[in-house]
This record gives C-alpha cells, sequence and structure tokens, in this order.
C-alpha cells in the first residue's frame, strides 16, 4: 500500500500543512502549537514520504518497513541537527529538550501505525 493512502499518515500531512499555512500565510501563532505542533508531526511525515521513496525506488518490495535502528537512526539525525547544531550557529533556532520529546512521540506514531507491516496488509485488503 502507498504511504500516501494511509490515513495514519494522511492526518499529521493535513495538520502540518494547515499549520505551516496558517503561521505563514495568515500569520496565526498560536504559542503552544507554533512550539511543538510541527516538531510532533516532523517525523511522520517526513519518515512516511521516505518510507514511500524507498517502496517507489524497490517497487518489488511494496511491504518494505523501516527498521527499528534506521528509524532510531533518522530520529537521532533531527534531534543533532534541530536541537543541537542549528542552535549553535543561528539564532533563529533554539534548542528545546521538550521538542526532543515530541520527536520521539512523532516516532512512536510512525512506528506504529506508518511504518507497520500488519497495517500495511491490513489496509491492502
Amino acid at each position: 500500500m502507498s504511504v500516501f493512502k494511509n490515513p495514519f499518515f494522511i492526518l499529521p500531512g493535513i495538520l502540518f500543512w494547515c499549520n505551516q499555512y496558517l503561521e505563514r500565510i495568515n500569520g496565526l501563532f498560536i504559542p503552544f502549537i507554533h512550539s511543538y505542533w510541527d516538531d510532533l508531526l516532523a517525523i511522520p511525515v517526513i519518515l512516511g514520504i521516505t518510507l514511500q521513496v524507498f517502496r517507489w525506488i524497490q517497487p518489488g518490495k511494496a511491504g518494505f518497513i523501516f527498521t527499528k535502528m534506521q528509524i532510531l537512526v533518522g530520529v537521532a539525525y533531527f534531534g543533532f541537527i534541530f536541537e543541537g547544531l542549528l542552535p549553535l550557529f543561528s539564532a533563529t533556532y533554539t534548542s528545546d529538550p521538550w521538542d526532543l520529546l515530541c520527536y520521539f512521540l512523532g516516532t512512536f506514531w510512525f512506528y506504529f501505525f506508518i511504518n507497520n507491516e500488519q497495517k500495511v496488509a491490513n489496509f491492502e485488503k
């Protein structure tokens, strides 16, 4: 099944897009949502898109899923770049340990609902 047809991917994708639209086009910033919503939704959206690209690259493996280690590396990379490295070089970014929690919560969503082989098989029926 295509990741893009998975409702567990579609929901974070739409919520992420709506938040970006409200912030960038309308200038509407809700403090708590502005601070943590994107961090919560980033991992399911980005790893979901990446998973779909991998499935396109390997068309014979439609049920391809990421290993736990691959997901952990992806989250560690995000945490390092956005919470460690970028705040050192740019005043635009701030390091916030709550962002790391949001990344991990988003990772659980991705792992159990988007990257789950059983769920993929159930949606294909």
